[in-house]
C-alpha cells in the first residue's frame, strides 16, 4: 500500500518545510509514503526546499493554476503506483499530522473520497460574510452533487486509485467543486473528517477577494452541473418559458371570445416568442443530453485508457 500526498504550490519558500516537515513517516498499514511537490511556476526557492526534504518537484515553466497543478500531481502519483494520493496545501492551512485519519477510510474499504472538514464556523481569520458565503457554497455544490458535506471548498482530501481513475477535472479554476460533483454523479463514496486549521499565513492568492471567489467557483459548479443534468437545466427553461407563452396566449383567447372583436395582438406576439423559446430550450435539452451520453462513453473510454497506462507502469 503507497500513499502519495502532494502539494501544489506558488511561492511557498517560506512555509513549505514546515509543511513537508510535518507529513508523518509512517501510517498503520502503509507501506509506503511519497512527497510530491508541484511547483506552478513559483518565482522563488521553493522547488529547492522541497528536493531538500526529499520531495519529488514536478516544475510548471509558468503558472498554470491550481487545477492543473492537482491534474499534473496526480498524473504523476498514479504513475509511480500510488494507491492513495493526498492533497494538501503548501502554505501549511492543514494539520499534516492528520494525513493517517484522512486516508484511514480509504484504507478500511469505507470511501473513496475524504474530505476534511475546517469547522470554517470556528476559524477566527473568516469574517461572519465569509464563513456564511462557504455554507451557503457547500449546500449548492451537495445541491448538485446529491451529497451531505459540511466542507465543500476544503483542499485538503484523500482519493483512493480507483476513484481518481474516474474522475476527470476540465475546469482551469479549482478542481475542489468539480471533483464532488463528479464523485456524487458517479457514486463515488465520500466521507468528511473534522479538523482544526492553523492559522492563516498568508492570503489567498487562487482569489483576489470573496466575491471573486464566489463568481468563479459559480461558475466552475454550473459547468459541472450541465455536464451531468443538462436535461434538468434545459427542462426547466422550457417549462418557464411554456408558462410565459401560455398565459398571454390564453389571455388573447379569453378576450378575443368574450368580446368578439380583434386586439390585444401583443399578447399573442409575446407568447409567440415565449413559445420559440420554448420550443428552443427542448431542443437544447435533447441534444445536451446526448452530448452527455457520448461524454460517458469516452469517460469509460479514458478510464480504461488511465488503468492501462498506469497500471502497466506499475506492473514495470
Amino acid at each position: 500500500m503507497k500513499v502519495v500526498v502532494q502539494v501544489p504550490c506558488l511561492d511557498e519558500e517560506q512555509t513549505l518545510a514546515t509543511v513537508l516537515g510535518s507529513i508523518p513517516d509512517r501510517i498503520e498499514g502503509v507501506d509506503e509514503i511519497a512527497v510530491v511537490v508541484v511547483d506552478d511556476g513559483s518565482s522563488d526557492r521553493t522547488a529547492e526546499v522541497a528536493r531538500a526534504h526529499g520531495a519529488a518537484v514536478v516544475r510548471h515553466t509558468r503558472t498554470m493554476g491550481l487545477a492543473r497543478s492537482f491534474r499534473d500531481g496526480v498524473d504523476w502519483a498514479l504513475a509511480h503506483g500510488a494507491d492513495v494520493v493526498v492533497n494538501t496545501d503548501g502554505d501549511n492551512q492543514y494539520p499534516q499530522d492528520r494525513i493517517g485519519d484522512l486516508v484511514r477510510p480509504i484504507l478500511d474499504g469505507v470511501a473513496d473520497v475524504v474530505i476534511a472538514d475546517r469547522q470554517t464556523a470556528t476559524i477566527a481569520e473568516f469574517s461572519p460574510f465569509k464563513k456564511r458565503m462557504q455554507r451557503v457554497g457547500s449546500a449548492v455544490v451537495n445541491g448538485a452533487a446529491d451529497t451531505r458535506l459540511p466542507d465543500a471548498a476544503s483542499g485538503f482530501r484523500a482519493y483512493s486509485r480507483s476513484a481518481l481513475m474516474r474522475l476527470n477535472v476540465v475546469t482551469e479554476f479549482s478542481y475542489a467543486m468539480e471533483t464532488i460533483i463528479q464523485a456524487g454523479h458517479k457514486r463515488l463514496r465520500i466521507v468528511s473528517i473534522p479538523v482544526v486549521t492553523n492559522p492563516r499565513t498568508r492570503p489567498s492568492r487562487l482569489f483576489r477577494n470573496v466575491f471573486h471567489h464566489m463568481a468563479r467557483s459559480a461558475s466552475a459548479i454550473v459547468r459541472s452541473y450541465l455536464m451531468f443534468k443538462p436535461y434538468v437545466v434545459f427542462a426547466t427553461l422550457a417549462a418557464v418559458f411554456g408558462v410565459l407563452a401560455l398565459v398571454p396566449m390564453v389571455r388573447f383567447l379569453v378576450l378575443w371570445l368574450a368580446n368578439g372583436q380583434a386586439g390585444n395582438v401583443q399578447s399573442l406576439i409575446f407568447g409567440a416568442i415565449m413559445a420559440v423559446a420554448c420550443l428552443l430550450s427542448v431542443a437544447l435539452g435533447v441534444l445536451s443530453d446526448l452530448l452527455r451520453t457520448n461524454r460517458v462513453l469516452l469517460e469509460e473510454q479514458l478510464e480504461r485508457i488511465k488503468r492501462l497506462q498506469y497500471d502497466g507502469r506499475r506492473g514495470a
